[in-house]
Order: structure tokens, then sequence, then C-alpha cells
């Protein structure tokens, strides 16, 4: 009998229920719902739509019981950072504040200006980036805004421990989204208590952490009976990127990772974290991944700047040139070259993308991009010498050679940008697949209940499962 598993993938900006199984040795993908995510104005902060959230999670699973599927396990992966406060009652009692909210924006410097904690003693402790909506500033934020709401509160939970508290009533902390909050000590895996207590937070809001893998229970009766189906709930790697890394299929240990899609996510598999000084100058981070792996990483310029370009040359209808149009006009740009450092915060939220990249070349003394092709051209040749320099980061920082690059996500389709980037790196680049974060949580649950042995199998089943595009450099 076919075992199925449904993964509810939940991105910044929309959501799917995918259920997947295992036939004749390959898996098998089937999207059965899909649904918006949004942002709302609440209470003077952007937040997101919690309540709307977990309606859509039950709604999604009872459109699997319609479709006739009754999937054995489920698990849920979202972004990382942002979290909720429950009362002792298990009431929320905190909105659920986005990470593109204001409120953190000089956290780090009054931490600091205070003598409180300096980002060294920080990143020595935790590994994890600076990023200015880390939930540790989003949580100094809301002390300083709502000091009450910690005081009332009895524990913390990400959204995705917070969507499976409403499904099953459990309560838990899962590892790979708990490290994101840079409050994890990345040698102990545990909570930072010094680092805790240092910042005044409540040592009771953090509960012990669990593993991803670890099974939280079954649904409540009220989610029984809402759904008509009843799953266990297993935690994946409740980070959508810690679950994208997983679905990479490495051949070996000489693999460089990159989630590419509106942003880029390149690194690599580390059992040990890296928390020296220069690996904090070049901002990488440890993230927690799957059987403890590091997920050692930079977070980098992807697709977001070619997809401005493209939202920009929409004609008056609103209709945009497809893909294939704009790297067909790229290739006919190839005699033209400019280079640009795409990771400036000039190209985060220009009014104009395209003005942006020429004036960007204009203010480096290069040549002026005139035409939609020699525009396009210069964002491809600048995303691939990125992952070119952040590469060679990497092999300094490890100390290690790497001889590929896996890229999985919606930016593997992208063929013209793999082979410049096989170019750039000199490395060979296995593309797809593109479902990645779907995949990886399916996979850990297929572990847990034993239908596939190991992650390496898990990896194998993958690429035996998908096209993989190989792209030599030339």
């Amino acid at each position: 009998m076919t075992a199925y598993h449904l993964a509810v993938d939940i991105g910044a900006s929309s959501g799917r229920h995918i259920i997947g199984w295992l036939e004749n040795g390959k898996l098998q993908l089937k999207e059965i719902y899909r649904f918006e995510n949004r942002l709302i104005e609440k209470n003077g902060h952007l937040c997101w739509d919690i309540d709307g959230l977990a309606e859509h999670v039950i709604q999604g699973i009872t459109a699997c019981a319609e479709a006739g599927f009754a999937p054995a396990t489920m698990g849920i992966d979202t972004w990382a950072v942002d979290f909720v406060l429950l009362d002792q009652n298990g009431n929320r009692i905190s909105d659920a504040v986005a990470y593109r909210d204001e409120r953190t924006n000089t956290v780090r410097r009054e931490l600091e200006e205070k003598g409180i904690l300096s980002f060294e003693e920080h990143y020595e402790k935790t590994g994890i980036q600076y990023q200015k909506f880390n939930t540790v500033y989003q949580l100094t934020a809301l002390k300083n805004e709502h000091p009450e709401q910690l005081e009332q509160a009895e524990c913390m939970l990400m959204i995705p421990d917070y969507l499976n508290y409403l499904l099953t009533g459990k309560k838990a902390q899962e590892y790979t989204n708990a490290s994101t909050t840079a409050l994890v000590n990345a040698y102990t895996k545990n909570w930072d208590q010094d680092l805790i207590h240092k910042l005044g937070l409540p040592g009771k809001i953090f509960l012990p952490i669990a593993e991803a893998g670890t099974v939280l229970g079954e649904f409540s009766e009220e989610i029984r009976e809402r759904t008509g189906l009843n799953m266990k709930v297993i935690l994946p790697a409740t980070h959508d990127t810690g679950s994208a890394f997983l679905a990479v299929p490495a051949k070996d240990e000489n693999a460089v990772f990159l989630s590419s899609g509106t942003w880029s996510l390149l690194g690599v598999e580390n059992r040990e974290p890296i928390t020296s000084v220069s690996s904090m100058e070049q901002n990488f981070t440890n993230e927690g991944g799957y059987e403890y792996r590091y997920r050692y990483l930079k977070n980098i310029m992807g697709l977001w700047m070619i997809q401005n370009i493209r939202k920009e040359l929409a004609d008056e209808n609103g209709n945009r040139p497809s893909f294939p149009k704009l790297i067909e006009e790229a290739e006919n740009a190839k005699e033209f070259t400019a280079l640009l450092d795409v990771d400036e915060d000039r190209f985060l939220a220009p009014e104009s993308m395209i003005e942006e990249v020429k004036k960007a070349c204009a203010d480096s003394g290069q040549a002026v991009p005139q035409t939609t092709g020699e525009v396009m051209r210069t964002v491809y040749i600048s995303l691939a010498d990125d992952y070119r320099r952040a590469v060679a980061s990497l092999e300094k920082l490890t100390g290690k050679k790497y001889t590929s690059m896996n890229i999985v996500g919606g930016g593997s389709q992208d063929m013209y940008l793999n082979q410049m980037t096989a170019n750039a790196t000199g490395l060979t680049v296995y593309a797809g697949p593109t479902e990645g974060t779907a995949l990886g949580n399916l996979l850990v649950q297929m572990i847990e209940e034993k239908e596939i042995d190991s992650l390496q199998s898990a990896r194998n089943i993958i690429r035996d499962s998908f096209e993989i595009k190989e792209v030599k450099p030339q």
C-alpha cells in the first residue's frame, strides 16, 4: 500500500500543500492546494496574517481529503526569524510582526553603544550573520515597546512551530529555525542562556530544542473533525532553506550548494561551525541543519534584479517579456561587458532597476549599457562573478577545494546563468531540481518513517527522480 506524505511549504509570498510518495524507487509529487501569504498593517507594524495562514493550512489539509489522499504524515516549513508569544493558557498574546518591519533598524547599534553586547562576541557564540531582522533584535525591540508581553509570555514559538501547535496542541521549538534567532549557541546547539540573560530576555520562553525528524504528535480532535483526516505531524527542517539544502543531490563532500530564487543562498554543509573573525567580517552564517549539520552560507543577490527589470519592461497591458526573451537579448549583446557588485545596497529597492544598473556603470567609470540586452548581460555577468567571489571566500574560510556546484530552486531553470556561473567559478554545475524546499520537507518524513534509510540515499533518489542538468565550464 502506497504511503503518502504532505509537505506544507510556506514562503514569504505564497504557500502550497504538496503530496509526495515513492513509486518504483522514484519520488512523485502532486500539488494539492496553493494560497497567498500577505502582509498587513496592524498596531503600527507590518505583520503576517497569521490567523489567515493557519486557516489556509487547515483548508489545504481538507483539500487533500477531497482529492482522495490520506497522508500518513505531514510537515510544515516556512521562512525563518519571525515568531509569536503564547501565555500560560496557550493563547497568542503578540502579533506575528514580519521581518520587513522597521522596528529593528537601530537595535544592534543601541546594544553596542550601551555596552550590552558587541557583535564580535555575539557572532563568536552563535555564528549567525548580522541581519537587522534576526529574532534576537526583534525580541529586544519588543522588550522596549511592549515589555508586558514578554512578562506575560510562557513561551515563544517560531511561525512553523505555532502552526504545528494549532494542529496538535503540542509546543516545540525546532532546531533549524531556532538557530536563526541568533540565540542558540553554535557549539552546544542549545539556547545560550548567558546571552539571553545579558539581553534581559525571560529564559522561560525558550523551550527545549527539538531536532528535525522529531515526531510531534497527531492532530487534535478538533482538527480531525474539521479536516476529516488524522496525520502524524513530523518536524522537518522547518526553516525553508534548511529543507532546500536537504534536497541538494550532491554526489560528494566537495560540492557547493546554491539555493537560487529571488535571493541566492550559497554555501556548504559543515560538521563544525566556523565563528572566526574572518567569517564574521565576510558575513557567513552557521545556520542549523538536518542531523545537526551546519549550513555555512552567505545570503547574496539572486534573481531579484532580473525580476525587477522584467517588471519594468511590462507593456501597457501589464504583459512582461518572458525570461527566454530576456536571455536571448542578453546573448545578442555578448560584445558588451561591464561588471558590478550586485550586493551593494543600491540594488535592494531602487525606483528603477534599469536606471540603477546604468548609473552604477557610470559611477564606476565603465561603459554604460544602452539596450535591454546590454543591461541584462551586465546583470548576468555580475551575478556569476558574485558567485565566483563567494566560492573563493568559502574555500579560504573552510580550507577546502570545491569541485562542483549544485543549484536548486527556481533559478536552476536559467541555463544561461548556469553556464555563466560554471564559466566564472570553473566548477561543473548540476542544475535541479526546482522544488527543493518541499522535497527536503518530504524526505525528512520518509526517513523518519523508515521508507528511506539515510540522507545520502534520499539525495540519490532525488537524482534518479528528477532531471538534473550538467553544465561544464567553457
